[in-house]
C-alpha cells in the first residue's frame, strides 16, 4: 500500500480531495479541485507522534504536506477528523512503513512551534506570549490587515462591503455604543495598531489613550498617532493593561483581548475596568466566545502553539455573568460570527495577494501558519464552532444607568 492510500485511510473514506505521494501513489478524488501532496514520509511521522490538528499541521508548517489549491477550500473538503481513533491495525502498518525509513518520532516540531513557560497569565508569561505573535513585523500585518491595521473583527454594513468600510464601521459602532462625545476620555486596552485611539480621537473628539504588551504596535500606532496630527488627544502605550494608573474614565473599550485574560482572571479583570470609569460610563467587550459550555476554555493544539499561546474562550453566558458579578450592569449584546468569517476572507486574499512579500519578511514557516489558522478560522465562524459577542456594560451611578430608553446607535 502506497503512502497515498496509508493518509487517506486515516482522513476517512469521505474526503473530497486528491492524494499525492512521494512515492507516486495516489487516492481520494482523481482531478479534485484540491490536492494534498504528501511530500515526505515525515509528513506520516508527524502524525504519528501527535495524532490528530497538531500533527497535520505541523506536517504542513514544515512543508512535508503541500495544498495545492486553496486553504480554505482544502479544509472544507476535510472530514471530520479523529486521528487518535486510529484503527489498531492501521497503527501497526504505518509504523512497519515508518520503520522502513527509520522513522518514528520526527526529529522535532517546526521552530515557530511556541509552548510558553512560567506562570500561566502572570505579566511576564502574557508580555512573551502577546509578543510571540504580534511582534512579527508590522510590515507583514500591513499586508495581511490592509490600511485599517485593524486585527480584530470588522462590521459589514453589506455582504458586498470593502474590508476597509467593515473596519471603519466597526469602530464606529463601537463609538456610538459607548455613546462618545466630544471632550470624553476613552481608555482602549489591548488597543493593537490603534485603530479604536484614533477613530475616537478624529471622529468624535475624544482623547483616548490605548494600552497594548506588543511592543512593535505601540511603535506603529504612535507614528501613526503623529502623521494624523492627533499626538494631543491620542495616545498609544506599550504597557501591561493592570498597570494603567489613571482612572476616570467616560468609556472603556475592549476588542479583540478577553481572549487572552483567562477564565480565572476574569472576575479581577471586570472589576479592574469598572474601577477606571466614572460612574454611567460604559464597557464595550468584544471578544471570540465559544458557542456554548459544552468544550473546554483552551483552544486546539495548533491554534495554542502556533497561534495564540494562552488564549480561552469562554461562552457568552460567562462573560455576562462575570460582567454582572464585578461592576457592570449589562445592558446590550449581539453576536457578529458572519461578519468574523467575512473579516477572515478578506485577509486570506491579503495574505494571498502578498503571498511572496510575506515569505521574504516572515519566513515560510510562518507564513504557513498564518495561511492555514485563518482559513480554518473563517471555516470555524461560518459552521458556528466559534462565535464573536460585543457586550455592552454600565458601571450604574447609583440606579442610574445613564442609558437612552432605546439604543441611539
Amino acid at each position: 500500500m502506497g503512502w497515498a492510500e496509508v493518509f487517506a485511510r486515516i482522513l476517512g473514506s469521505d474526503v473530497s480531495v486528491e492524494i499525492r505521494a512521494f512515492d507516486g501513489s495516489r487516492a481520494g478524488e482523481s482531478g479534485a479541485q484540491v490536492c494534498v501532496e504528501i511530500r515526505s514520509p515525515l509528513a506520516l511521522s508527524h502524525l504519528a507522534a501527535a495524532p490528530g490538528e497538531l500533527g497535520l499541521a505541523r506536517g504542513y508548517v514544515s512543508g512535508a504536506i503541500e495544498v495545492h489549491g486553496d486553504m480554505y477550500t482544502a479544509l472544507a473538503a476535510f472530514p471530520a477528523v479523529a486521528l487518535n481513533d486510529i484503527p489498531p491495525n492501521l497503527r501497526r502498518e504505518l509504523a512497519v512503513k515508518l520503520a522502513g525509513y527509520r522513522l518514528w518520532w520526527p526529529v522535532g516540531p517546526p521552530a515557530v512551534e511556541h509552548r510558553p513557560r512560567g506562570s500561566r497569565h502572570s505579566k511576564r508569561r502574557d508580555s512573551k506570549s502577546i509578543s510571540y505573535h504580534y511582534d512579527v513585523s508590522n510590515r507583514f500585518y500591513e499586508w495581511v490587515l490592509g490600511p485599517s491595521m485593524a486585527y480584530t473583527c470588522a462590521v459589514y454594513p453589506e455582504a458586498t462591503s470593502t474590508l476597509e468600510e467593515a473596519q471603519f464601521a466597526k469602530h464606529d459602532l463601537v463609538a456610538r455604543k459607548l455613546g462618545l462625545r466630544e471632550g470624553m476620555r476613552l481608555l482602549d486596552v489591548g488597543c493593537g495598531w490603534g485603530g479604536m485611539v484614533m477613530h475616537a480621537a478624529e471622529h468624535y473628539g475624544v482623547r483616548a489613550l490605548g494600552v497594548t504588551l506588543s511592543r512593535q504596535q505601540a511603535q506603529w500606532a504612535q507614528k501613526a498617532i503623529a502623521e494624523r496630527g492627533l499626538a494631543d488627544v491620542a495616545e498609544v502605550r506599550h504597557v501591561d493593561y493592570r498597570d494603567v494608573t489613571e482612572t476616570g474614565f467616560d468609556a472603556v473599550s475592549s476588542i479583540g483581548l478577553t481572549e487572552h485574560i483567562g477564565l480565572a482572571q476574569l472576575p479581577d479583570y471586570f472589576s479592574f475596568l469598572a474601577g477606571k470609569l466614572l460612574p454611567g460610563g460604559r464597557l464595550l467587550n468584544h471578544c471570540i466566545t465559544r458557542p456554548d459550555g459544552s468544550h473546554g476554555s483552551r483552544p486546539g493544539k495548533f491554534i495554542g502553539r502556533y497561534v495564540f499561546p494562552d488564549g480561552e474562550l469562554e461562552p457568552v453566558g460567562t462573560l455576562v455573568s462575570a460582567m454582572n458579578d464585578n461592576g457592570f450592569e449589562v445592558r446590550h449584546e449581539e453576536n457578529l460570527r458572519e461578519h468574523y468569517a467575512l473579516t477572515l476572507a478578506g485577509w486570506c486574499r491579503n495574505l494571498e495577494e502578498h503571498w511572496d512579500e510575506a515569505v521574504a519578511e516572515v519566513g515560510l514557516q510562518r507564513a504557513r501558519v498564518w495561511r492555514l489558522y485563518m482559513a480554518a478560522c473563517q471555516l470555524g465562524f461560518e459552521r458556528n464552532v466559534v462565535q464573536l459577542h460585543q457586550v455592552l456594560g454600565v458601571r450604574l451611578d447609583g440606579t442610574d444607568a445613564h442609558y437612552p430608553l432605546r439604543p441611539s446607535w
